[in-house]
């Protein structure tokens, strides 16, 4: 999905069954402090802090968790993900499949945007193809492909028309597929796929930055927007559910110190502290734990470490291998994280595994040393120059680069210097190739292990970043998208994980677990097995 910007502390269904999805009411909840127990009265107002100003609430331009959050509550797609972890329908309130599976009728309800116009199909047509369009430059526009033409428009190659979406008229949309996509009722619940207000769009350059221009058709709307500041969502009485909506406000405070926000929560200024909006601070994690009051589910995401491949000594696959094989995952775990993750030894999360055992060793530092020799003698080098290790602003992210700093220096003698940066501007420079080693993560947009994979497919276009491609690997992608048998595909899939961990662009470090603490008036907030976390099931009691 997503990248996450604070997802080191906080950490589909066609292989294995989906993690199940957490309404809220668990236990450990029930033990929060009293400062938070108190009778509500009044209206209802959930309190959380976002650790990073959202880059965009534009569904087309999103790319992050903390967008995802926002854009989840303030849109709607022609399906939604429900309390049960499973696509049902929304916007669209009947929906026919061809026997063939490529082609997908939405049957759209009366529904409206937050400013009163009426949602139409042709809102979902306008909203798929604008994010193809090259000239919008979507990152996350290789979703759409699924779409027959819809990677030839986004790269050149046909026209907006050709693409296999098509409202027949304001309440019938009509989609065509490139091949049969058994998780397509998932995708149409996911932001990209989000429709947008075409007059809106159109009539204001910076519509989706400011809360007096920004329209959706979500459960919430924008009420207030200062700028690394604070974020308030308030119910979207236009909203066709609106019934089913019990919170009249999200209130967002923009804290990035963890120890402030776990103060606030104690204090009872906060309902909710750390993820998925926000991450607890690693110092404060033991006790949490110990105490019972911090709640910890694993989640499909994967922390990473990524490679500028197209700058030396990263061009190199055997000094990728040697950096990624050189670190200690478990030690990080137990004396950073602490969290009860899990040392990734492959792309691919567990719950979605194409592999039937790991592809290294960790901490195989006599093997790293091995490959550093082989790979520094085939560029003929005899010492690497100081690195630079790049990180988005946080406690989490800080401790864990200077924890493989030192195990790289130990094991291979090689200085890193690391580099911390704002979120916005971290993410520019990722996608400029303004790094050498960068921090990453990716959790699922949906359940099956390509959307892991994918992700690493293009050179550019994409999330990928570390400009890595392999004519061989896209070669594998695209026979598992038109491989019908499972097991088949399970294969197909497996060897292309297998050539991505030979080659190497990025470097798995461990596999999430989100963990917070929250008041036990807070329930029905659902947080599914991917990460995401949707509030309009959510109430104050």
């Amino acid at each position: 999905m997503k990248k996450s910007v604070f997802a080191a502390m906080s950490s589909i269904l066609v292989l294995s069954a989906a993690l199940a999805g957490c309404g809220g009411g668990e236990k450990a909840a029930e033990q929060g402090n009293s400062a938070n127990s108190e009778k509500t009265s009044g209206p209802k107002v959930l309190r959380m802090n976002m650790k990073s100003e959202p880059p965009t609430a534009d569904p087309g331009l999103a790319e992050d968790s903390t967008s995802g959050a926002v854009l989840r509550a303030t849109f709607d797609g022609l399906t939604r993900i429900g309390e049960d972890g499973k696509p049902h329908e929304s916007v669209a309130e009947k929906i026919d499949v061809s026997e063939d599976g490529l082609t997908y009728t939405f049957h759209l309800r009366d529904s409206k945007w937050s400013n009163g116009d009426a949602v139409t199909a042709k809102d979902f047509e306008y909203a798929w193809k604008r994010a193809l369009d090259p000239k919008l430059g979507s990152t996350y526009a290789y979703q759409l492909y699924y779409l027959k033409n819809a990677e030839e428009y986004n790269t050149g190659k046909a026209k907006a028309e050709d693409v296999g979406v098509k409202a027949s008229d304001d309440k019938t949309l009509v989609v065509t597929l490139k091949n049969p996509t058994p998780f397509f009722l998932e995708l149409t619940a996911f932001y990209t796929y989000f429709p947008v207000n075409q007059k809106v769009v159109e009539g204001t350059q910076n519509w989706a930055g400011d809360a007096k221009t920004h329209v959706g058709n979500g459960p919430f709307k924008i009420d207030t927007w200062e700028h690394k500041s604070k974020l308030i969502l308030a119910k979207n009485e236009n909203y066709w559910d609106k019934d089913a909506v019990k919170l009249d406000k999200i209130d967002f405070s923009m804290v990035e110190d963890e120890n402030t926000e776990l103060s606030m929560f104690d204090n009872g200024d906060l309902d909710w502290a750390g993820a998925p909006t926000s991450a607890l601070p690693t110092d404060a994690i033991p006790a949490l734990k110990d105490s019972g009051k911090m709640q910890t589910h694993a989640i499909a995401g994967t922390y990473l470490y990524k490679f500028n491949t197209e700058k030396p000594p990263f061009n190199n696959a055997k000094i990728r291998k040697a950096f990624a094989y050189a670190i200690d995952r478990q030690t990080i775990i137990d004396n950073v994280t602490q969290a009860n993750q899990e040392p990734a030894m492959g792309l691919v999360p567990p719950t979605m595994a194409v592999a039937s055992s790991p592809y290294f060793k960790d901490n195989d530092v006599e093997t790293a040393k091995k490959l550093l020799e082989e790979g520094m003698k085939e560029e003929g080098i005899t010492k690497l120059p100081t690195l630079t290790l790049s990180y988005n602003t946080s406690e989490g992210h800080k401790k864990i680069a200077e924890a493989i700093q030192d195990q790289w220096k130990k094991a291979l003698g090689v200085e890193v210097k690391l580099e911390n940066k704002e979120w916005k501007v971290f993410l520019d420079d990722l996608h400029q190739g303004k790094f050498q080693i960068a921090r990453s993560s990716w959790t699922g947009d949906y359940n099956d292990p390509y959307t892991f994979l994918d992700l690493f497919k293009l050179k550019k276009g994409s999330n990928n970043d570390t400009n890595w491609e392999s004519p061989k690997y896209q070669e594998l992608l695209n026979k598992s998208a038109v491989e019908k048998d499972p097991e088949k595909r399970k294969q197909i899939l497996a060897e292309a994980e297998a050539l991505f961990m030979d080659e190497m662009p990025a470097a798995p470090i461990y596999y999430y677990t989100h963990s917070y603490v929250k008041s036990d008036k807070v329930k029905g907030v659902v947080l599914d097995g991917l990460g995401f976390v949707d509030w309009k099931w959510a109430d104050i009691q």
